[in-house]
């Protein structure tokens, strides 16, 4: 019989992680679909320090925590990228890039994404000095002067975040005031590193290969005045000014707002039967981790009793999902912690080598120079460990030069994965994939192995097309949330296609890539050596990019 979950949940931010924890603990039987990695926009914040009962903890380490525990009541995670949709009808109706899935119900938690202002230059300085993520671009600016642009929460708090690599951070306000929470403002204010100018708008910046001025205005005495940084050194510009609503795929499906925001009754519920929408992807005057969460418990609790009815007059079996775990349970998944991996990531991925079709090989070109090469050396034999489909072959640089030419490495360390006849299949990770890169790592394995993730006829038929050869690096920072997307994306597609290869780098333990490319900020695609082009993109983008260039 065809698969019909209670709950479907398009999004793995805090709403939606707080919406699968509620329905789990219900007893729903509740899939979680998100194109990226848990946790949203609270994984791009350095520190969370306004949440009830929790001192202080990083926005990735929360988000983990989150899905965790989501997953201990039965909720199942998926990634996928919702393509289209029916939401008329008792059984609504998903269409994915990993297939179509079906449920009673949906509760949509897609989220936003940082809003651009708009200001001469941002467009042609972004990566290259202008950002909007101080989590995954702050060390590019160590020693440096940096700008925030904003006056809100987020502002605040990335400002002092940055004063941890800048020499000085300065804040543009167009407000005469913060609009944030007074402890906040009050913080950034006693900051010695921190200086304010309210009353005042960025209006471009300019330079050549990266940014070397910038001019600004004081809209109440009209002055303006331009920043030029000393010893024809680089600076950065932060934007933080909001958020756009990740609505698009919705549009004519649900109501919305003029803004794209979805709007919903006092329950969340949407103008359509058992669709919900919660977080940041509706209406509401306070944006924050604690408001998120608290939609995404009133929907699940609301739709507990709807589904059981609707179960009922559907006369559709009723799921048991979850069963308690024991103490001693609990105690086993955190013994070994002296591992690279843990005891509970050691689970899934058994699981998940479990599926594999055929065996890969994982071969490593240390450099015994560079300290990096040892934790890749235990990362891979860990990885060894688990699975009799996972052979490991570890090499000094210059040990097997044939080896080295077939993958075409040219910086070390570098892990190439191979097929169970031993083919290079165009993947490959230089540095070290741990992180957010190591489910990229994981995931790139799974691809080539088999059955690999699932991909539409129509992008396979683009990728297809391909006809010349294309090398793609993409630059990232482990702690960048937004990189592991282009990642998995550009190493799908070169599983796919001989004539593409996909490198993953480490672009803080590799300076000279860095220099040569004057990258300051990730993700970045290196295109061919030559062109490049920063920012989350989908794998239909990374199409869209390769063919631009071919």
């Amino acid at each position: 019989m065809e698969k019909i979950y209670d709950l479907i949940i398009i999004g793995a931010g805090p709403a939606g992680l707080s919406a699968a924890l509620y329905a789990g603990r219900a007893q729903m039987d509740v899939l979680v679909i998100e194109k990226a990695e848990a946790g949203g926009q609270i994984t791009s914040t350095s520190e969370v320090v306004n949440y009830p009962g929790i001192e202080e903890i990083s926005g990735v380490e929360l988000g983990h925590k989150m899905k965790k525990q989501a997953s201990s009541f039965g909720a199942q995670f998926t990634k996928a990228e919702v393509l289209d949709m029916d939401l008329t009808g008792d059984i609504k109706k998903l269409i994915t890039d990993a297939g179509e899935f079906k449920s009673l119900s949906i509760i949509i938690a897609t989220g936003a994404n940082p809003r651009k202002l708009g200001f001469l230059g941002e467009k042609e300085f972004t990566g290259r000095g202008v950002a909007y993520c101080a989590t995954c671009d702050g060390e590019f600016f160590t020693g440096l002067e940096v700008f925030v642009i904003g006056a809100g929460y987020a502002a605040a708090e990335e400002a002092i975040f940055l004063t941890k690599f800048a020499k000085k951070v300065t804040i543009i306000a167009r407000e005469p005031d913060f609009t944030c929470a007074k402890s906040i403002a009050e913080k950034v204010l006693k900051n010695p590193k921190i200086e304010v100018h309210f009353n005042s708008e960025i209006l471009e910046a300019t330079g050549e290969e990266k940014l070397e001025r910038a001019k600004f205005r004081n809209n109440v005495t009209k002055t303006i005045w331009e920043f030029k940084p000393e010893k024809n050194e680089s600076f950065g510009i932060f934007v933080f000014i909001g958020y756009e609503p990740q609505s698009k795929i919705f549009k004519d499906k649900v109501q919305m707002d003029k803004y794209g925001y979805i709007m919903t009754n006092e329950d969340l519920e949407t103008n359509v039967k058992d669709v919900y929408a919660v977080g940041d992807i509706r209406p509401k005057k306070l944006r924050q981790v604690v408001t998120a969460v608290a939609d995404g418990a009133l929907a699940s609790t609301v739709l507990e009793k709807i589904i059981e009815e609707k179960r009922e007059r559907l006369g559709l079996k009723v799921h048991k999902i979850h069963e308690e775990k024991s103490k001693e349970e609990e105690v086993k998944e955190n013994i070994n912690s002296q591992k690279f991996l843990s005891e509970d990531l050691r689970s899934q991925l058994r699981e998940i080598f479990k599926k594999f079709v055929s065996p890969v090989k994982l071969v490593a070109i240390l450099d015994e120079y560079k300290e990096l090469s040892g934790d890749i050396k235990n990362l891979l034999l860990e990885l060894d460990e688990l699975s009799e489909k996972i052979t490991v072959s570890l090499y000094k640089k210059g040990e097997n030069i044939s080896l080295e030419k077939n993958i075409d490495a040219q910086d070390y360390p570098t892990i190439a994965i191979l097929d169970s006849n031993d083919n290079y299949r165009g993947v490959k990770f230089t540095g070290l994939p741990s992180g957010h890169e190591l489910n990229s790592f994981i995931l790139a394995m799974y691809n080539i192995a088999g059955p690999g993730q699932a991909i539409s006829e129509e992008l396979l038929k683009e990728i297809e097309t391909i006809d010349k050869p294309i090398k793609l690096k993409i630059a990232v920072s482990l702690s960048c949330s937004l990189c592991p997307e282009v990642v998995v994306g550009a190493q799908r597609i070169a599983t796919l296609n001989k004539n593409v290869q996909a490198e993953m780098v480490e672009i803080f333990a590799f300076p000279g890539i860095r220099e040569q490319y004057k990258i300051m900020s990730v993700p970045a695609i290196i295109i061919n050596d030559k062109e490049i082009s920063f920012g989350k993109k989908s794998m239909d983008e990374i199409i869209k990019l390769i063919k631009k260039n071919v």
